[in-house]
């Protein structure tokens, strides 16, 4: 018999779930969809028979996530220009504490889910439960509906294709938030040199307007490019209405501009930096993936 007094396994783990299907999915919206699905096959479930609610409900909330994966493959197929996945934003000023910084980390960063982009449904959820979760392969097959070595081999497929897709990055926090500081001073200053000098000469721009504002439809590419892109972007857009302001993205130093009026957030830019220089932009820009983002204080 359930004890209706105890503590919810389903509300315990909230947080968790929430952080895997955002991961599998690369949406908050998707993610509470899936969610709010999970809670209703929890709360119908023969819960005095679940021995490890946790697991039961990672099981639920993976196997909802793969069907959304599978039919969002076709809808991001048609997507105009890049896709690019919702950015997660935060103003505080504090410095992280070790716990949130482990929290955080890479394995959220905008770059990552980015590149996860580039997997199989299967792949992605194999990669994000192991690699990230320290799900055992055993419960994962059972996710997935495969054998724990079917599984391993996955999450081994899956490892490789994002070291070779991925922007090169270091794990330097400092180093990362110093160029982001270079990259903004430059850019607001209309200064080509300070921009050049502070992006890899090989660094990519990826943007995604989703067709409702003007971005790039392809990845830009090289230094010289991408300068030529940032003067032309920040003459035309950045009015005395619309500014920067450094912030935090998906857990690493990034930027957002934002209507100064209202303090409504316009656009994220989020990079990846190696041996001090930018190897990587990607800008989120299309305002139905910026809802959930709260305002810029003034």
């Amino acid at each position: 018999m359930i004890d209706e007094q105890a503590p919810d396994a389903f509300e315990a783990n909230r947080r968790y779930l929430g952080s895997v299907a955002y991961r599998l999915l690369g949406t908050f919206t998707d993610a509470e969809d899936v969610l709010q699905e999970a809670w209703l096959r929890w709360r119908a479930a023969d819960r005095a028979a679940v021995a490890d609610p946790r697991a039961f409900l990672t099981t639920v909330v993976t196997r909802l996530c793969y069907d959304q994966l599978r039919s969002a493959r076709a809808r991001r197929e048609s997507y105009t220009g890049e896709w690019l996945p919702e950015p997660s934003v935060s103003y505080a000023s504090a410095p992280d504490s070790p716990a949130e910084l482990a929290e955080r980390g890479e394995s959220v960063s905008l770059a990552l889910l980015a590149v996860l982009e580039q997997l199989t449904p299967a792949e992605r959820a194999a990669f994000v439960l192991h690699d990230v979760f320290a799900v055992g392969f055993d419960e994962i097959g059972d996710s997935l509906h495969r054998t724990p070595d079917a599984a391993r081999q996955l999450a081994s497929r899956a490892r490789r294709r994002v070291r070779d897709g991925g922007r090169r990055t270091s794990a330097d926090r400092a180093e990362h938030r110093r160029a982001v500081e270079a990259f903004a001073a430059a850019a607001l200053g209309g200064d080509l040199q300070g921009l050049m000098a502070v992006l890899d000469p090989d660094v990519v721009w990826t943007a995604d307007g989703g067709g409702i504002v003007r971005a790039a439809a392809r990845p830009v590419r090289g230094a010289d490019k991408v300068t030529r892109l940032i003067a032309g972007s920040v003459a035309k857009w950045l009015t005395p209405e619309l500014r920067l302001a450094l912030a935090e993205v998906n857990g690493e130093p990034g930027m957002v501009w934002y209507d100064s009026t209202t303090g409504t957030v316009a656009g994220v830019l989020a990079f990846t930096v190696a041996d001090g220089l930018i190897t990587g932009t990607y800008v989120v820009a299309n305002p139905e993936k910026l809802t959930h983002i709260a305002p810029v204080a003034s």
